[in-house]
């Protein structure tokens, strides 16, 4: 469970090119797991930001359907800021990676594939849980 920045991909989901509209499609072996959740952000207030979490079994994928955020990534030791505003592109979040949103631009969607149903005991709600954790998985 020793994830580490470098864990964290841009995944490219297949775009169709259309003159009437693009289209992109999530299935197969877009993303490396089976989907068992599937949820978005929306209405973001200027200034806030979700997230502040990690999860111990769960991985993500992040895309942003529409306008762009900051996805701010932390493995323990390393640091990484993704900005998202593609929606043919989805972030990996690999399991026992913490992350937050932030700088959500107006009128943002964020889509998020999870490779598990809720289950609030599969969060690290604390940075600081989060330290003792990624010190335990060492």
């Amino acid at each position: 469970m020793r994830n580490t920045i470098n864990q964290v991909l841009l995944l490219d989901i297949p775009k169709i090119h259309d003159t009437r509209g693009n289209l992109s499609v999530v299935e197969g072996n877009t993303v490396p797991f089976a989907l068992k959740r599937v949820y978005y952000l929306y209405d973001v207030p200027s200034g806030a930001a979700r997230g502040g979490h990690a999860h111990i079994h769960q991985s993500e994928v992040l895309i942003a359907l529409s306008g762009s955020f900051e996805v701010v990534l932390h493995d323990g030791s390393h640091e990484k800021v993704v900005r998202l505003s593609m929606p043919n592109s989805g972030l990996l979040i690999p399991t026992g990676i913490w992350r937050e949103l932030r700088n959500f631009s107006s009128g943002s969607v964020c889509l998020v594939l999870a490779s598990g149903e809720f289950n609030e005991a599969d969060y690290i709600r604390t940075y600081a849980d989060f330290e003792l954790f990624k010190q335990g998985a060492s």
